[in-house]
């Protein structure tokens, strides 16, 4: 019975040392469980950490900037003279200036780290590169509109995309584009001539002039923008202005906010009022196709009389190149079509407008420069003022080439480009981390006085041939490059040539304002805050 007893008390009596490891368990399960639950933000400080460290190694804020900016801040406080977009700009351009010898800088803007590139061995690292390709936060505020365009994509979608559209600007169809650009810039001409002795905002009229010819060539349709006002004209006019003043506005950079707002609701029957005009532009345009594809499948079926030699002659817009992808490959859908139609609308009309405005102001204030190019033209047209201008004149004008290239330095259209890091990036010996946005200053770039000396004088010299050699290839980027470059580049300068050698074909260009006058902002393109004022005097009296 002893013993019974005492074998019962001890099975009763708990075993601390098995209880103790229980405990321990329940207590690494807890820690693990925690531990699980902390790592994500333990990494995320970790590489935050890892990341600063990196960009706190990289050139940027000194006392001269730091007294750059509470200058400005000061001006603005105590003068109330400086608008925030052209804050904005003066204040890039001035630490860009006190960095020269540095080939980039970085900041934080709103917590975000940005990186300044303005040399060509830091910028070509960017846009040479096969994997930074995606654009920065900014072109999401075109999502609404673009959809995933080819402005906005990225990716794999943007590679296949990019290699599609790549034959639409081929040199051959460039040339079937040429009589639109002869024709829409002598409408301009003759709206200038109705000015002719007035001051002139250059950029409205040649605003309107790029938007009748983007419009015929991309999507075959005549909006007649120079003579008569349009709901689709005025839409694509207000939001691209609303798209860019939003870029300066951090505060609305949010898209719940952005469309909380009477800005933002205003924006969206813009873009609507547009989707709605180029769907019904696609469908319509569809539909003739198909029917031309019917009837030439049916030789027995009744034509019109002439109405092959209309169809074999009429000009192929961009659109209708797409569409052939769209009947004949299955490769786009409508709203695929839509998108690219819509990007090219929008970026085919602003910038190449700023760049002939700016060129026609530049040329304006150069009366010794503004002869040569008359000389070029009399010596290509002879007497004949009339003669439309046909490719291989524009070929033959190498002086105005020079010009428009001089002109686009001084003032590219894009005065930035912006790069979204999506890996560490190795620069001039510095890592960049993955998650910094690169601007790419262009507009500082080309005032290099290491290759451009003395960079603020307007000199077309610089660009012939024997000058332009030795030069490195990403000293001067006005339509960006690598491998995101512009598509339409010789689009536009096609463009360009052929709007400027017609101005001046007819007129002498007097220009009102000096360069010191000017008070420059970038928005979507580079702008004077102000008209770019000039007068327009008619060369020949017959």
């Amino acid at each position: 019975m002893i013993g019974s007893a005492s074998e019962m008390l001890v099975a009763k009596t708990p075993n601390w040392n098995r209880l103790a490891v229980d405990q321990n368990w329940k207590y690494y399960i807890w820690t693990f469980c925690l531990l699980c639950m902390l790592w994500p933000a333990v990494k995320a400080l970790l590489e935050s950490r890892k990341k600063n460290n990196l960009l706190w190694k990289l050139p940027g804020c000194n006392a001269n900037t730091l007294f750059l900016y509470l200058s400005i801040a000061k001006s603005i406080v105590l003068k109330n003279q400086i608008k925030s977009n052209i804050l904005t700009f003066q204040v890039l351009c001035g630490a860009t200036l006190l960095h020269g010898k540095e080939k980039m800088w970085r900041l934080w803007i709103a917590g975000k780290p940005w990186v300044i590139l303005h040399k060509p061995e830091a910028v070509e690292a960017i846009l040479n590169s096969n994997t930074v390709l995606k654009k920065t936060f900014m072109y999401d505020f075109l999502n609404y509109w673009f959809k995933e365009g080819l402005i906005t994509s990225s990716g794999s979608k943007w590679r296949m995309r990019r290699k599609l559209l790549t034959p639409a600007f081929h040199f051959r169809i460039l040339t079937d584009f040429q009589p639109v650009l002869d024709e829409q810039s002598r409408v301009l001409v003759k709206a200038l001539e109705e000015k002719e002795g007035e001051e002139v905002d250059i950029v409205h009229p040649v605003t309107l002039c790029t938007l009748d010819i983007i419009c015929e060539t991309a999507m075959g349709i005549q909006v007649e923008a120079q003579r008569k006002n349009t709901k689709y004209v005025e839409a694509l006019k207000q939001a691209s202005s609303q798209f860019s003043d939003r870029v300066i506005k951090p505060w609305v950079w949010s898209d719940f906010t952005y469309y909380l707002t009477e800005e933002g609701r205003k924006y969206k029957k813009n873009v609507s009022t547009m989707l709605q005009f180029t769907s019904a532009v696609i469908r319509e345009r569809k539909r003739e196709m198909l029917l031309k594809a019917k009837q030439e499948s049916n030789p027995f079926q009744e034509r019109d009389q002439g109405g092959d030699d209309v169809n074999t002659k009429k000009r192929k817009a961009f659109l209708d190149l797409l569409l052939d992808l769209h009947i004949k490959d299955n490769i786009l859908s409508e709203r695929d079509i839509r998108e690219e139609v819509d990007t090219f609308m929008f970026a085919g009309h602003d910038t190449t407008a700023m760049g002939i405005s700016w060129a026609l102001y530049n040329i304006g204030l150069r009366p010794d420069i503004q002869e040569n190019i008359h000389d070029e033209l009399d010596r290509i047209f002879g007497d004949d003022y009339e003669r439309p201008i046909k490719m291989e004149d524009v070929r033959d004008m190498k002086y105005l080439d020079c010009v428009i290239k001089e002109s686009q330095r001084l003032y590219p259209s894009l005065p930035v480009i912006g790069r979204e890091l999506e890996e560490d990036v190795i620069i001039d010996g510095y890592t960049v981390p993955a998650g910094t946005t690169c601007m790419l200053a262009t507009f500082m770039l080309h005032r290099n006085p290491e290759v451009f000396p003395n960079p603020e004088v307007f000199d077309p010299d610089r660009f012939l041939t024997e000058n332009c050699a030795g030069r490195h290839p990403f000293a001067y980027v006005p339509f960006s490059a690598g491998p995101r470059n512009c598509i339409g580049q010789r689009f536009a300068m096609l463009e360009e040539k052929t709007v400027v050698a017609n101005v001046l074909r007819k007129f002498w260009i007097e220009s009102l304002d000096q360069r010191d006058k000017l008070r420059l902002t970038a928005e979507m393109v580079l702008r004077n805050d102000g008209p770019l004022r000039i007068k327009v005097h008619r060369r020949h009296t017959s």
